[in-house]
């Protein structure tokens, strides 16, 4: 099987999916409720050589078995792959060093692999969310990757895995996704943020005018930032700190950083003189999940 006949099995198979557990195809997915409500059993603990696990009805599942130690956005890939495993009726799989970023396209991936790794695609970043993303964004065509970066934090999505996907989904040409899918996330943070030291690992998350009412999903040590006229942001709810680095970059702007003290979600009023109005937007803590779902946040 190829990659083009596993997108479009994955592609009917994410539609599915959606409408099956009630899913809302214009806004970030929420993948670990997908879980609970398909009633796969999870589970997630810290395992050095292994990104999950699938565990078939007949091996006494569904079940899946999570890598805590993995970040949020590579977590919530491998939960989308592995719910594909389900929702395909595959056999048990354990999923090891299928690295898209490094193997994609190789032809050693197994069908069932392959299909269920389009599965997550399709699944995280259904059209509908990435065109209402996009709209926000840069009114519909991304024209730089920082613009693909910023979809993929809407997203929740890796920034590599969104142009690929973006290219099924026919939004971007291979002559501008080849070298853009070259480009360091870092790179794209620190063009996002002016060239102002980020914390480690931090995520970048650019907040406009056009997101009000909108869910900012962030972990600890994420930054955010609001540029404009007269940027601010209203009193930081528990939780945000104002990133006080942001006066080191070229064209100062407005930032808050995420700490551990985020549980809740918070509402947050972003102000800039060139708005009408203030524009509130709910910061919502995404981290890795840990321990059996039952105690894991929606």
């Amino acid at each position: 099987m190829n990659w083009a006949v596993a997108h479009r099995i994955a592609q009917i198979a994410a539609a599915q999916a959606h409408r099956d557990l009630g899913i809302d195809r214009t806004r970030y997915v929420s993948v670990h409720r997908a879980l609970k409500t398909a009633e796969v059993v999870g589970m997630a603990q810290a395992m050095p050589r292994l990104f999950g696990v699938y565990f078939s009805p007949a091996d006494n599942g569904p079940a899946v078995l999570l890598n805590a130690a993995l970040d949020i956005v590579t977590q919530r890939h491998t939960a989308a792959h592995e719910l594909g495993h389900h929702r395909l009726h595959h056999r048990t799989a354990a999923d090891d060093d299928l690295n898209p970023a490094l193997r994609w396209g190789n032809g050693s991936w197994p069908d069932e692999e392959k299909t269920a790794e389009a599965f997550a695609a399709w699944f995280l970043m259904p059209r509908p969310a990435v065109l209402a993303g996009l709209d926000r964004i840069c009114e519909g065509r991304p024209t730089s990757p920082e613009h693909v970066y910023r979809l993929a934090r809407e997203l929740g999505t890796s920034y590599a895995g969104t142009v690929r996907h973006l290219q099924n989904l026919r939004l971007l040409d291979g002559d501008r996704a080849r070298p853009w899918a070259r480009i360091s996330p870092a790179v794209l943070r620190s063009s996002l943020a002016g060239g102002a030291a980020l914390p480690a690992n931090a995520h970048v998350h650019v907040l406009c005018p056009t997101a009000s009412g909108h869910q900012v999903h962030a972990d600890a040590g994420d930054v955010l930032i609001v540029h404009g006229n007269g940027a601010a942001f209203g009193p930081l709810p528990k939780g945000l700190v104002r990133w006080t680095d942001a006066a080191q970059a070229a064209e100062p702007f407005e930032a808050a950083v995420v700490s551990d003290e985020l549980s809740d979600p918070a509402v947050l009023e972003v102000l800039a003189a060139d708005w009408h109005e203030p524009v509130p937007m709910t910061v919502v803590r995404e981290a890795p999940r840990a321990g059996v779902h039952d105690v894991w946040p929606d």
